[in-house]
């Protein structure tokens, strides 16, 4: 008999992203309300994005996110705190900015929390400096800033120091850097003499550009919160590719959860554990170089079973590569590819769509390219996760509560169907 996986999900979250242009009796010049129209409906919504450009997602199709929310809500999302904003007052001091790393991402941001993206002006002289002017006024306001300094990682993260000063000098009262992939986060420790810990320097000069606090997601180690002088909000896109996996029909019994190497053994044990508490194996690497990887061999049992490799970031996928052709000589039945961040280095896509996983599972925390898609390759959105945690910064509650496992039953999950979309998993109410 094939059951599913038990996974209970954190209390009222929904990974699925959530949008604007609501096919309701409301007007849409009610866009601005749109937060507090959704905390207080109790009518089945159905919305849907206008993005200035389709997104691109989940195995190269294009694909707007779709989700239909339930007649009862969220606890966080009928809280007192929250319905005592109105977009007359408060709302009016809150501004998301986007750079130009993943706009598509900053854009969904702002329509699940029915903002609009604030006018930025970004351009580059000919001789490559970068010039940022703020097009609206933003003195007194609370200003979030969405940038991840992926690649080229020197060219977006110099542009995120820029759009800080450019805010702090117009006057912005609060600012706030979100990076959805902190760079350099590797280089968060000394390995061998001589070395430098990069991100150290740049937790410095974002702290010195004049960001009041930092949201990042998944870092790479948790220590690196402690090289900011600065509030930093963690989030963890966990719970994004756990909705999606629950939407399987993956039979507890045969799911193994996979780390990749030793230093990710405690984010592999976090995430076996929502799944119903699924057996853990280790892959012993043994890297000669940076980039470079070889594999070892496997502690644990995977015969027969299905493998779920989980990582915060594939990079050049050596490593995730090399530990799926050492799952499958083991014996394992099928391999997952689980990872937050996709770098896809060269030569990362060939290495990925070899056919050694069964399905290679990301967020959009760092844009795909178009020729970089594969067919077993799924785009999640962390838009929601993202847009949820800006509210509860903006609102003062607490951010950490997003991730406290929930004590209800086993969640009913749907799978949205579109003749033009891709499917993607809802949270029903219970």
């Amino acid at each position: 008999m094939t059951t599913s996986l038990l996974y209970t999900p954190p209390s009222g979250f929904s990974s699925t992203s959530t949008c604007t242009s609501i096919s309701s009796s409301r007007s849409s010049s009610s866009l601005s309300s749109f937060p507090f129209a959704l905390r207080q409906s109790r009518s089945r919504i159905l919305t849907r994005c206008n993005l200035l450009e389709p997104l691109k997602y989940a195995n190269g199709k294009p694909c707007i996110p779709v989700v239909i929310n339930e007649p009862t809500l969220p606890g966080f999302l009928t809280s007192k705190s929250a319905l005592e904003h109105s977009p007359s007052n408060n709302d009016t001091r809150l501004r998301i900015f986007s750079g130009t790393a993943n706009p598509a991402l900053a854009q969904e941001i702002a329509c699940y929390m029915g903002l609009e993206l604030g006018k930025i002006k970004i351009k580059r002289f000919a001789d490559g400096e970068i010039y940022v002017q703020l097009q609206e006024s933003v003195r007194g306001c609370d200003v979030y800033l969405v940038q991840p300094t992926c690649p080229p990682a020197n060219e977006n993260l110099l542009e995120l120091l820029i759009m800080i000063d450019a805010c702090r000098r117009a006057s912005a009262k609060n600012i706030t850097a979100v990076i959805p992939y902190f760079g350099y986060a590797r280089a968060d420790r000394k390995t061998q003499g001589r070395e430098s810990i990069a991100a150290k320097l740049v937790a410095n000069l974002i702290t010195e550009a004049g960001a009041n606090r930092v949201l990042a997601c998944d870092l790479h180690s948790g220590q690196s919160m402690g090289y900011f002088d600065i509030p930093v909000d963690h989030v963890y896109g966990q719970p994004v590719i756990l909705d999606y996996l629950a939407s399987k029909t993956i039979c507890s019994d045969d799911l193994v959860v996979v780390s990749p190497d030793v230093g990710g053994v405690a984010r592999a044990r976090a995430f076996a554990k929502k799944l119903s508490d699924a057996p853990l194996a280790i892959v012993d690497k043994r890297r000669h170089g940076h980039n470079v990887a070889e594999v070892m061999n496997l502690i644990g049992d995977v015969k027969g079973k299905v493998a779920v490799m989980v990582d915060d970031m594939i990079d050049t996928a050596g490593t995730i590569a090399k530990g799926a052709a050492l799952l499958h000589h083991e014996g394992a039945r099928e391999v997952y590819a689980c990872s937050t961040h996709a770098v896809f280095s060269p030569p990362a896509i060939e290495r990925l769509s070899s056919g050694l996983f069964q399905e290679v599972i990301i967020t959009n925390t760092i844009p795909v390219l178009e020729q970089n898609y594969f067919p077993q390759l799924t785009i999640l959105s962390v838009a929601n996760l993202l847009g949820e945690t800006i509210w509860r910064v903006h609102d003062d509650c607490s951010v950490s509560s997003i991730f406290q496992v929930a004590l209800n039953p086993i969640p009913a999950w749907a799978l949205i169907d579109h003749s033009s979309m891709v499917s993607f998993p809802v949270q029903l109410s219970v």
